[in-house]
């Protein structure tokens, strides 16, 4: 027996309601649990960040002050710290803003690298590193330079050259995570960093005695 649909009666019914499992939310993490995180993932940093700290400030209540603002923002923010991203450099970067906004506040002028947060050993480290850049000639005659004078040619650098040296070289951070921290790009930081060495050894080059391994020198390596 042939069924005839009345199409214009379908037509004029209302369409089913589909109904759906209400979406599961993620459940915000607790201020115990964030805290927790923070204290296993973060605090480990504490340490170095306060001895760049104290390269910054020169003073150690300075320094135990601009940790602890940067360790209570980095708290604060916490919960929106993308887990698989570097957070060493995420540290180091609300510092060196936290260090910024301190800075201003209290000198009341516009920003400037603390040169003086470089000490003799980080610049002379830095001159002598083999371990991201082959030794070149001019590498060994800095060897024989007093660290005085390897401080001097740092500071003849350009403010912007001076920040990609202290946290490449000094605070033996990668390119890419210096760039974050600075908020330039990655190329920018190499471009800096590789300048900034020809200006050392061409500022350290006026200190040499004219020993032979500085004037037989090989260029530098790309």
């Amino acid at each position: 027996m042939t069924s005839y649909v009345n199409i214009d009666a379908a037509r004029s019914k209302p369409a089913p309601t589909v109904r759906t499992a209400p979406k599961a939310e993620c459940p915000a993490e607790s201020l115990s649990a964030l805290a927790e995180r923070f204290e296993r993932e973060a605090m480990p940093y504490r340490a170095a960040l306060l001895c760049t700290a104290r390269r910054l400030t020169r003073r150690e209540a300075d320094a135990e002050d601009l940790i602890q603002d940067t360790m209570m923002n980095a708290f604060l923010g916490f919960d929106r710290f993308q887990p698989g991203t570097n957070l060493r450099a995420w540290l180091y970067r609300i510092m060196h803003n936290r260090w910024i906004s301190v800075h201003r506040m209290k000198q009341r002028r516009p920003e400037t690298f603390c040169v003086d947060a470089i000490t003799d050993d980080g610049i002379a480290g830095f001159a002598s590193r083999s371990n991201r850049f082959e030794r070149s000639a001019e590498d060994e005659a800095m060897d024989g330079l007093s660290d005085h004078r390897i401080e001097e040619a740092f500071r003849s650098l350009p403010e912007g050259f001076q920040k990609v040296l202290y946290y490449v070289g000094v605070e033996d951070l990668t390119c890419a995570d210096t760039a974050i921290l600075l908020g330039i790009p990655v190329g920018t930081v190499m471009s800096r960093l590789s300048r900034s060495r020809v200006r050392l050894r061409a500022q350290l080059a006026d200190f040499t005695d004219g020993s032979e391994a500085w004037s037989n020198r090989r260029p530098l390596a790309q």
